[in-house]
């Protein structure tokens, strides 16, 4: 990413990973069924705060939940009035042809400065290789001219394809969001862990310590089923490129925030004091640019 980085914050944890919506603006069309009828409801960053401030938390990246142009200016102008959310990762249309323009435009808007990258729900997508397509490797320039990191929520079979990408510019950061989504609850890893490794081998790589609670059996996950996923991520990308995010509040399927946070930090216990604030503080600071909450804005209670 191009520039300088932009000044750090000074302690506690990042949460890399949350989401928030409000049915009465937009409907989540993802949220279909008995089992996902606990987030059919309005979740916002004040809902949030008590549990991340419990926790440590004092800052978030709020991340996109759907491919609707309208929600990243949202999101923006929330971070704008917000404290605890120090970064937006957005959403737009990667093979529109001016998004060079579109992203300058979510720039110039309240809370601009807070756009920190961008996401597709490339998971959704039917097409293997939809991130090589020669449209979206144009719409991913565009974002490493922009200085932005790109989020990658991905099934192990896309892995490839972002392997290629990754290494077709070298230039973006990408991050690869619950780590790359995998088959924790079938204890079948299958062709993950090379595709993990495969990603982490380039420099431009970094991975999100997050979705694992919901990727288990809800009800009866234990440390001991995310510690082999979490050790590969670990190993392959090292503390210096993990980031923890709690993936809120998606994770409540499965786990409340801070046993969440508990489980991290279980997964990440033999790591060095320096390592343990690479994965949870220094490794988003970096990535993301984040800035230190500025004199007089308002905070969530």
């Amino acid at each position: 990413m191009s520039g300088a980085p932009r000044p750090a914050p000074d302690t506690g944890i990042v949460d890399a990973h949350h989401h928030v919506w409000d049915l009465s603006v937009r409907d989540q069309e993802w949220i279909t069924g008995p089992e996902l009828a606990p987030l059919r409801r309005d979740f916002t960053v004040a809902d949030l705060a008590p549990h991340a401030r419990a926790a440590g938390v004092f800052a978030t990246v709020l991340v996109q939940t759907v491919t609707v142009a309208e929600e990243t200016p949202e999101f923006l102008s929330l971070a704008a009035r917000d404290d605890l959310v120090a970064g937006v990762v957005g959403w737009t249309d990667l093979t529109a042809p001016g998004v060079a323009d579109t992203v300058a435009a979510l720039r110039s808007s309240p809370g601009g400065e807070r756009l920190v990258g961008i996401r597709h729900q490339v998971q959704e997508e039917p097409d293997p290789r939809w991130l090589v397509r020669p449209e979206v490797l144009r719409g991913l320039a565009a974002l490493q001219d922009a200085g932005l990191a790109y989020d990658l929520v991905v099934k192990p079979h896309q892995l490839p394809a972002a392997v290629e990408a990754a290494r077709l510019l070298p230039g973006l950061t990408f991050v690869l969001d619950h780590l790359g989504k995998p088959p924790v609850a079938s204890g079948a890893p299958g062709s993950w862990p090379d595709g993990v490794r495969e990603l982490a081998a380039l420099p431009n790589t970094v991975c999100k310590l997050s979705g694992l609670v919901t990727e288990a059996h809800w009800d009866t996950w234990t440390v001991a089923d995310l510690r082999p996923y979490a050790e590969t991520v670990l190993e392959a990308f090292g503390p210096e490129r993990l980031m923890f995010g709690s993936d809120w509040p998606v994770c409540l399927l499965a786990a409340e925030y801070a046993d969440v946070l508990g489980a991290a930090r279980e997964l990440t216990s033999a790591l060095s004091a320096a390592e343990r604030h690479a994965v949870f503080t220094g490794t988003a600071t970096r990535v993301y640019r984040l800035r230190p909450p500025s004199p007089g804005r308002t905070t969530s209670p």
